[in-house]
This record gives C-alpha cells, structure tokens and sequence, in this order.
C-alpha cells in the first residue's frame, strides 16, 4: 500500500469516528454490565482504530518522501547508477559444467 485515497481516508477516520459515538450512545442508554461492556469495547476498538490510521498516515507520508528523494537523486545523476546499485547488479561468472 503505498497511498490512500482520501475517500478511503475519509471512510476509515469515519468508522472510528462512529464506534466511537456508539460507544457513547451505549454508556448513555444501556445500562448494566452489558452496557459497561459495550461501552468499553465500542470506544477501545475507536481509539485503537484511529491510532493505527495515524500510524499509517505517518508511515505513507515518509513512504512519499522517501520516494521523493530517491527521484530526486536519479535525476541529480543523470541515470548513473550508485555503487551499491552497481554492486547488486554484478554476479560472477558461472562455472561451465
């Protein structure tokens, strides 16, 4: 995965969003230890949700610098490959059988 469309985005932060209003709706008109139970598993699995979506705008966002960069040097270049690259490429010969 190397982006997210913002409808995407829009409907993952959404989703948080509504678990954890129903997690609140639960604590509000259920009551009981079912409603407790409700209430803590609809806002914790909210929480959680929107914490992992954060953690993956931060991991896409440096994915997109990264790649940034790495243009940005092919460019400066001229198409000229590094010496890591060069290195990787090269394979010694085979042995005839």
């Amino acid at each position: 995965m190397t982006e997210m469309s913002p409808r995407m985005r829009i409907l993952a932060f959404g989703t948080a969003a509504l678990l954890l209003v129903a997690g609140v709706a639960c604590a509000a008109l259920v009551s009981g230890i079912a409603g407790e139970v409700l209430t803590i598993t609809l806002i914790s699995a909210a929480l959680a949700g929107a914490l992992l979506l954060v953690f993956l705008e931060i991991g896409l966002g440096e994915e997109r610098d990264l790649a940034r960069e790495q243009e940005r040097r092919r460019r400066r270049e001229g198409g000229r490959a590094t010496a890591r690259e060069r290195l990787r490429a090269w394979r010694p010969p085979r042995r005839p059988d």
